[in-house]
């Protein structure tokens, strides 16, 4: 597929008084383009190969929106590195405010796309707005019960401990307890299944001051958030993408989220949760995510 040329420019937005950054991208030769609002996964950065696919996005004649949630990357935000989902889902409603706002943009054509934790708070979106016209979500979590299932009771348990470490240093005005993001099965980690660490890891760009951590009580909020719960009220057009290897995310999780929305195509891929960054797979993803947007927003 021929790739049309287009520009990147910083777009920054507030949400609840804190700078969030963002880019825009603009596709050349195409007045008041539709556009594609995107953000990453747990504790992840604009940065961590999304860029590919917002470049592939454009390259189709879409606008596309990159931006990193409060405490990540360039945007404000104290305590940093701090993942809770509702703040999350707010700072996903003021940068699509922040998108309608552009004049140079069709405020009337939105779609989103998340991936990952990024893929379930897009679902939880769409069943809140109306106006969100199309749904990508790629290896998405949808459902913090069935992935406590399965990464295990004593994962589980050493979660909630740590959680409980960390919300008692908030009670009592101190400062966070924090536990890697990102680690090996021997170590404890809010990700730590046998191919986290270096999926996760390798999607880290050469030169990034990111840390590998976060405040311990996003492990109780991710036991407890549920964008399944919300499915039924997705309206729009969705493509939803498990993986069928994935460790993280149950494949028959997400098939049950799809099932109850009015408009999901559902395509399950041979892969695990971090594969569809790089490669041959994310060749065939990227195309299929990119006709589907241009099919649904052009």
């Amino acid at each position: 597929m021929n790739q049309g040329s287009f520009t990147k420019e910083k777009s920054d937005f507030q949400s609840q008084g804190a700078r969030c950054s963002g880019w825009l991208y603009r596709p050349e030769g195409t007045n008041r383009p539709a556009i594609v609002v995107m953000a990453h996964g747990f504790g992840a950065e604009a940065d961590f190969g999304l860029p590919a696919f917002a470049e592939r996005f454009a390259g189709r004649g879409l606008a596309v929106y990159l931006f990193d949630y409060r405490t990540f990357g360039a945007s404000e935000g104290d305590p940093r590195y701090l993942i809770n989902p509702r703040r999350q889902i707010r700072d996903w409603k003021a940068a699509l405010a922040h998108v309608r706002s552009l004049p140079e943009i069709n405020a009337d054509r939105i779609a989103v796309f998340g991936s990952s934790y990024g893929g379930g708070h897009v679902i939880s979106l769409a069943a809140q707005d109306p106006n969100i016209k199309a749904v990508v979500a790629q290896v998405p979590f949808v459902d913090g019960i069935t992935s406590t299932i399965r990464t295990g009771t004593k994962h589980a348990v050493q979660g909630i401990l740590a959680g409980s470490r960390d919300l008692s240093r908030v009670l009592t005005l101190r400062k966070p307890y924090y536990v890697p993001i990102a680690g090996p099965p021997d170590v404890f980690a809010v990700l730590n299944t046998p191919d986290c660490e270096e999926g996760y890891l390798a999607l880290v760009p050469e030169g990034s001051d990111w840390k590998n951590e976060t405040p311990a009580r996003a492990m109780i909020q991710l036991f407890l958030y549920r964008p399944t719960a919300k499915a039924s009220k997705v309206m729009c057009p969705a493509l939803i993408i498990p993986g069928q290897r994935d460790s993280l995310i149950s494949p028959k999780a997400v098939e049950k989220a799809a099932s109850r929305m009015r408009e999901a195509s559902l395509v399950q891929i041979d892969a695990g949760h971090f594969d569809v960054y790089s490669g041959a797979l994310f060749e065939k993803v990227v195309e299929m995510e990119a006709d589907f947007l241009v099919s649904h927003l052009q």
